[in-house]
């Protein structure tokens, strides 16, 4: 017996309710440590990353049953104050956390209310920006986590 191959297809309306769901939790998340830096008095730059696209389309080329692509960051040159700079790293994941809240409550208090489709949209939502915020506070090196915790032991453990 020869196992069926599965045939794939684009479809673009669940393409862009995707798009709906993961570009704000992107942009605003990115957006969050640039406003942070900016207050702060940093010249914050958002920069494409060109790996970051290149591993989305090695793991669609694989057929992965998930995509993860990183398509660009803001950078802020010359954070020498550990307290910035864990504001700065946790500003992101902050803003991820919020969504996910405001997601959760609006399900919790008025999913009745809404139509069918902006429920799953909600929910969505609310598990792509507890999965966001999840993955940016794990403690490696290059991703808003490290720096939050290597910033913390900086001001409270002496490191």
């Amino acid at each position: 017996v020869v196992p069926q191959m599965r045939q794939y297809h684009f479809d673009w309306r669940i393409f862009r309710i995707a798009v709906y769901i993961t570009a704000p939790a992107l942009i605003f998340h990115e957006l969050a440590h640039k406003f942070v830096a900016m207050a702060l008095g940093y010249v914050a730059t958002f920069k494409a990353i060109y790996f970051g696209l290149l591993i989305g389309f090695v793991l669609r080329w694989i057929h992965s049953p998930f995509i993860f692509v990183i398509p660009g960051g803001v950078f802020i040159p010359g954070i020498k104050e550990p307290l910035h700079h864990l504001l700065i790293a946790f500003s992101g994941p902050a803003l991820n956390l919020a969504l996910f809240i405001a997601a959760w409550a609006i399900l919790t208090y008025k999913k009745k209310e809404l139509p069918p489709r902006w429920v799953g949209v909600l929910h969505a939502t609310k598990v792509l920006n507890l999965f966001w915020f999840i993955i940016n506070m794990l403690p490696i090196p290059g991703i808003d986590g490290y720096h939050v915790y290597v910033n913390l032991f900086k001001l409270f453990g002496g490191a």
